[in-house]
Order: C-alpha cells, then structure tokens, then sequence
C-alpha cells in the first residue's frame, strides 16, 4: 500500500515529494501575481467547453461564480496559498474544486498546465506592455512641455563630451522624445507576437476533446491562435524579445540619466533637480546626490542581466516543455517592475526640471562653439571648406592664446585670417544666430524646436 501523495497529479506516485523539492520546485511564491490572468484563461476555457458541449451551461456558470469569489479573496489578501499546490494554477484549482465540489475538476478538461502558464505569461506581458506604453506615453508629454518652455534656451552641444555647437535646451529634450518614440513603437510591435494564443495546446500535441481554439482566442483578445502545439507551449521568444526592447528602453534612459547626472553637478550646473527626487549625504552637508537618475542608470545592468538569463534559459532546449521554462518568469516579472519603475520615476521628475539658462548659455561661450558657423560664413563668401576650415582653426589657435571666443574678436583680428570676413559676421558667430541658422526639420532653431514639439504632441494625441 503506497503512501497518499498530496499533489493533484500524484496518482503514479508511490511516495510524496521531498519537503525540499516541493520547495525547490514550487512556484506559487512569484507566479501568484498572475492571478488575474490565470482566472481569466480559465473562464474562457470554461465557456468553449461548454460551447463545445463537454460542460453544461450550470457548471460553467458554477465555475465562473467560484472563480470570482477567488479573484476577491484573493485581492483581499484572505486566499491560502500552498507550497505543496506547487503553482498559480492548482493554487487556484484546488480552491475551485473545494468550493463548488466536482465540477471544479472538469475545468482541466482538454487543457495542460503547459498550454494554461503559456497562455497566462501572454496575458500578462501583454497587459504590462499596455502599462508601458501609458507610462512612456506620460513621459514624453513632460518632455513636450519641458521642451516647449526650453525652445529658446541655449546651450553648448557636445560631441566627445567636448563643446561641438551650440543647440536649444528643448531641441535636447526633444532628442529623448525621439528615442521614446522609438521604444514605444517597439513595444507596439512586440506585442504583436505577444498577442497569440497557446490555449488548446494542451501538453504538446492538442487534445482529443472537441475544443475550439477560435473561441478562447477571441474571449481572450488575442489576434489568433497559436499554429502549431509543440512551439506554442514551449515558445518563450515573446518574452526574450520583450526583455530586447526593455534593454533598448534602459540603455536609452542611461543615457538620459548621465546627462542629468552631469548636469546637475557644480561642474556643469546647468539643472536643477527637485529636491524630492535626490538624497543628502550623512557626513556632507552641502551634498544633493542625484539618485533618481544614478540609480535609473545602474538598473539598466540587471534589464540587460535578464535578457541574457533567458536567451541562456532557452539555449539548446528540446521541444516542447521543460521545467527549465519555470525559471522564465522572475526574469520577466522583475525586468517588468524595474521598467516601470524607471518609467515612473522620470515621468514625474522630468516636468519639474529647472533649467539655469545663464550658466547653459556661459558654458555655450566656452570652447569655440560657433567655429562651424565661420567656416560656413566662409564657404557661402567662396571660400572651399577645407580651405575655410584652415582659417578658422588658426582663428581658434589664436583665440585660445589671447583667451578669446570667436564673437569676442575684433572684425580686425578676425581680418588677419581672411579678408573675405566683414562686418557681418558677427551675425553668425552670436550663438542666437547660429542656433536661429540651422532651420530646417530636426534643426536646433527655435522655431524648429516648436514644430517638432507640435508635431509630437499630435502623435502623442493619436495614440
């Protein structure tokens, strides 16, 4: 006589799981926050059975009255999760069945947990990225209304890190919308391959009960169902392509987060950050450490991380399933938390930004900003640009002996490098002048700045 075995699929079993392994392999500790979507897959399921005429209209409506008493007790925090139920999935079947006795053990009908946690990652990568998109969406309305303030605002462009030409604070800002839009379009288009339904699947071959796919795709909101058993229970490249476009997200905001680092040091000062968006130091009174973007910057390494832990998770897998593929979720939960935490942080402290536009325009001064706009003024007088650009460096080799800008020179000094340089000049090498120069779609003029703002504001609307 064998010992009674506690899980639900222990009828093979001569003895219970090890107290460790049941531990070890459980994964009701991170798979519950899927809840929500495991529920929902179960009622579609219940309503094709009953379509397909292997439930009755009563038992359906008997499983769909249970299930909604356990999303509530669940939200309510009154639900017993259990180690030895292993999972979401028997978590909550298990309670089923307690609740409205037999009937709650036909839900299983033609379904595996293989094809039912495929079908519940789908639904909740798909409902997250339609969290992301709303907090990207959020983020680059700030940026909008930064940039429309900032359209005339100077300050130095860098390349190298070294002062390159002069640019409009809000044509920078717009230089982040644009990556934005980037991502949200990715976003858009990963969960095209998101929105495909594994349901039916069953454990890796399809079921002999005569289901309808096209029914639990619909209910669901999927666009269609999975074509083929094998790939549709063991395919995780939705959730790796997912984590891809994370990582391009994070790397972006690494790249806002340094220069808001940058900016807001006393080397550079050219923002001001909202107090309750930094931290003080516990010996250094004077500090105000940007944290938001320092950590936002240091949180792109474990996006990146994830992505490689699952690209290795699937490396030389076997079809179909394996249990490998239970360590596909914490992953993917966690590069979802960090995302829109990243999100949340920067769509409510980029709209509080303060510029300081005296020392951005000082800086702008520094290091030969408009030496371009000479060698340009040059060109259009006849000259040939390289030629062109051997006078202004010599003008700039002289500037930096005398501690000169460019605009601080005499029409004389500038005459003993070219006598093609007149009075008009000084019409170029102002810095109003040159950024006012470059008006043309995805210049720095700050009428350019404006249009692209009207038209990002236009794009955001229409989404």
């Amino acid at each position: 006589m064998t010992k009674e075995t506690n899980q639900q699929w222990g009828g093979r079993f001569s003895e219970p799981t090890d107290a460790f392994v049941a531990r070890f392999t459980a994964s009701i500790t991170f798979d519950q926050r899927m809840y929500r979507q495991d529920i929902q897959g179960s009622i579609a399921h219940a309503k094709m059975l009953t379509e397909a005429g292997v439930l009755t209209p009563v038992e359906c409506a008997d499983i769909e009255q249970g299930l909604a008493e356990i999303q509530t007790e669940i939200e309510a925090g009154d639900f017993p999760w259990s180690i030895e139920l292993e999972d979401i999935h028997m978590n909550i079947e298990a309670a089923l069945t307690k609740k409205i006795g037999l009937t709650g053990k036909k839900l299983h009908t033609g379904r595996s947990r293989n094809d039912q946690v495929a079908t519940d990652i789908r639904l909740y990568v798909r409902d997250e990225i339609d969290n992301i998109l709303l907090e990207i969406t959020r983020f680059q309305e700030g940026l909008l209304g930064l940039a429309k303030a900032e359209a005339s605002t100077i300050m130095p462009g860098f390349t190298h890190l070294q002062t390159a030409q002069p640019v409009t604070f809000g044509h920078h800002l717009m230089a982040w919308f644009e990556m934005l839009s980037r991502d949200y379009e990715r976003y858009v288009d990963t969960r095209k391959r998101v929105n495909v339904s594994p349901l039916g699947a069953a454990a890796l071959a399809g079921t002999t009960y005569p289901i309808n796919r096209q029914i639990t795709s619909d209910l669901l909101g999927f666009d269609r169902p999975a074509e083929n058993s094998l790939d549709a229970v063991s395919d995780r490249d939705f959730a790796i392509e997912f984590c891809a476009t994370s990582s391009i997200l994070a790397m972006h905001m690494t790249r806002m987060s340094e220069e808001l680092v940058l900016w807001a040091s006393s080397q550079f000062n050219f923002v001001n950050l909202p107090d309750r968006f930094c931290t003080g130091s516990s010996i250094m009174p004077q500090k105000k450490n940007p944290d938001v973007p320092e950590l936002v910057r240091g949180k792109s390494g474990r996006v990146y991380g994830h992505l490689m832990s699952l690209l290795t998770l699937m490396k030389s897998q076997p079809l179909a399933y394996n249990k490998d593929n239970q360590e596909d979720k914490e992953p993917l939960f966690d590069t979802i938390d960090t995302i829109k935490g990243c999100l949340r942080a920067y769509a409510d402290m980029v709209p509080a930004l303060e510029s300081k536009k005296e020392q951005m325009r000082e800086a702008a001064l520094r290091g030969f900003s408009t030496a371009t706009d000479l060698a340009d003024y040059l060109t259009r007088k006849g000259m040939p640009f390289r030629d062109a650009h051997e006078v202004v460096g010599k003008s700039v080799a002289y500037g930096l002996e005398c501690n000169k800008d460019l605009a601080e020179m005499s029409l004389e000094e500038l005459q003993v490098f070219s006598g093609d340089i007149k009075a008009d000049v000084f019409d170029v090498l102002t810095l109003e002048g040159s950024v006012a120069a470059r008006d043309h779609i995805g210049g720095t003029a700050p009428n350019q700045v404006l249009a692209a703002v009207a038209r990002g504001e236009k794009l955001v609307a229409a989404r």
